[in-house]
């Protein structure tokens, strides 16, 4: 039995659709990826999918029983968003940021109980956040920001993770070690991922499975190499692009062409004669 199921999901804001029909099962234990240009919906599916917004049609299923079923506190346990920005707006440590996933937990006016501490400890150890823990949250790099987060969310021991954009405005190297952060934990600790992405390199390397949204649907789903086609991904993006690296041993490449032309017909730089 898949873990999350969507039939025919619709929503829409202020009378404008998002999604229309969206059908998808997501298994326990899975890594998917969410593809498509900005504005497609990536972040309102995810948002559905933790239950902070309402489908306007269609049914949500959460362990086959209707995601609008399940008491706030309950979702908020087996369920984890890592929003794109998360503002603190005061001079929290790393400690105190991650400590605020455990407020599913906490009974009213109480404070931390054991169980919550080892929880706190447990996700600063899967994320390497121990080592800054006294730290300000605000005076952090992105990418530790972005390790800080994921603990937050792990601190509140979902069954899904959810990552909007989580490697946005990452360098190189630290996009590499959020996306190692979170395959680890789909691998190790059998955490459900699912994650909207804009980057379709780090998709195809760190994601088994692709689903792709285009003008309100879901266009494509599957591995990689099946996704990853020049035909599909021209459609969806709106401009010409190429894949590097297809067979069966290596993640396909994507890489944009350029539109302008110069000398006889030439791509700009690939002749080095202009």
């Amino acid at each position: 039995m898949a873990n999350i199921r969507l039939d025919k999901v619709s929503f829409g804001y202020n009378g404008r659709p998002v999604l229309r029909g969206v059908s998808l099962n997501i298994a326990t234990g899975e890594r998917v990826a969410v593809l498509g240009p900005n504005g497609v919906g990536k972040t309102t599916l995810l948002k559905l999918l933790i239950g902070a917004l309402t489908p306007g049609g269609g049914v949500l299923w959460f362990d086959g029983k209707p995601m609008n079923s399940f008491p706030r506190r309950d979702l908020a346990r087996r369920i984890a968003l890592v929003p794109q920005e998360f503002v603190v707006p005061f001079a929290y440590t790393v400690r105190e940021v991650i400590e605020l996933g455990r407020i599913p937990y906490l009974r009213l006016l109480g404070g931390l109980r054991r169980a919550d501490r080892h929880a706190v400890e447990r996700a600063m150890q899967w994320t390497d956040a121990a080592a800054f823990a006294g730290r300000i949250f605000n005076e952090l790099s992105g990418g530790e920001r972005q390790r800080v987060m994921i603990a937050m969310a792990l601190a509140q021991e979902p069954d899904v993770l959810l990552l909007d954009e989580p490697t946005q405005q990452l360098d190189i190297s630290r996009q590499a070690e959020v996306m190692d952060i979170v395959a680890k934990l789909n691998e190790d600790h059998g955490v459900t991922v699912i994650a909207a992405i804009h980057d379709l390199n780090l998709a195809a390397r760190y994601f088994d499975r692709l689903v792709v949204l285009h003008r309100q649907s879901l266009v494509a789903d599957g591995p990689p190499a099946c996704v990853l086609r020049s035909e599909l991904l021209e459609k969806v993006y709106g401009g010409p692009v190429e894949i590097l690296g297809f067979d069966d041993h290596l993640n396909p490449v994507v890489l944009p062409l350029p539109r302008r032309q110069d000398c006889a017909g030439e791509p700009p730089g690939r002749t080095g004669k202009c």
